[in-house]
């Protein structure tokens, strides 16, 4: 059975309507698509003016999430189910955060406070220096900066699978998520 994306998702893929009319000879009922691929864009660098909606989620809890995947939107598939098992996990939502995709909207971290105010921000596979921070931690390693507390990681890539390679790393990410979240 295809993997099908969450309603919120899907809200936030598509803000307006789905069906555009043109006139009303034209009209033919349609039927209900099995399932939809939507395979956005490849841009070869970050946009330069970002839209009303540029992350993904609803930041209700003002957790940042910085991803890197030049060829998505926000996340492929693989990694959104990921990453929805691990804020699960820790009591949280797509609701609760806001993904950014740096590889599409990179903004440095002073714009980031500026605008979702982040309590919390994880990188995956985002370095310090890419959103402007003043320092460098090694992965998994919280870290308090300027009232928010970063914790930096491998690409959600690794992550994948059940290699012995996937699973350490997924030790070690859970056991900085609990640090971090206080689980």
């Amino acid at each position: 059975m295809p993997e099908q994306l969450p309603d919120f998702v899907l809200a936030n893929l598509f803000p307006s309507n789905l069906v555009i009319v043109e006139s009303a000879e034209k009209v033919q009922p349609i039927s209900a698509p099995k399932a939809v691929t939507i395979d956005p864009p490849i841009i070869d660098g970050p946009l330069k003016e970002r839209p009303e909606k540029w992350y993904l989620g609803n930041n209700g809890k003002n957790i940042v999430i910085l991803v890197q995947e030049p060829e998505s939107a926000f996340l492929n598939e693989e990694s959104l189910d990921f990453l929805t098992k691990i804020l699960g996990a820790c009591k949280l939502n797509m609701g609760d955060v806001a993904v950014i995709n740096v590889a599409r909207y990179l903004a440095n971290f002073a714009e980031i406070k500026q605008e979702l105010n982040p309590t919390s921000c994880l990188l995956f596979n985002v370095s310090a220096a890419m959103v402007k921070l003043p320092f460098t931690v090694p992965n998994y390693q919280v870290q308090q900066y300027g009232g928010c507390t970063f914790l930096m990681a491998p690409s959600l890539f690794q992550y994948y699978g059940d290699s012995g390679d996937a699973k350490l790393e997924k030790t070690k990410l859970w056991v900085s998520l609990k640090l971090l979240f206080k689980l």
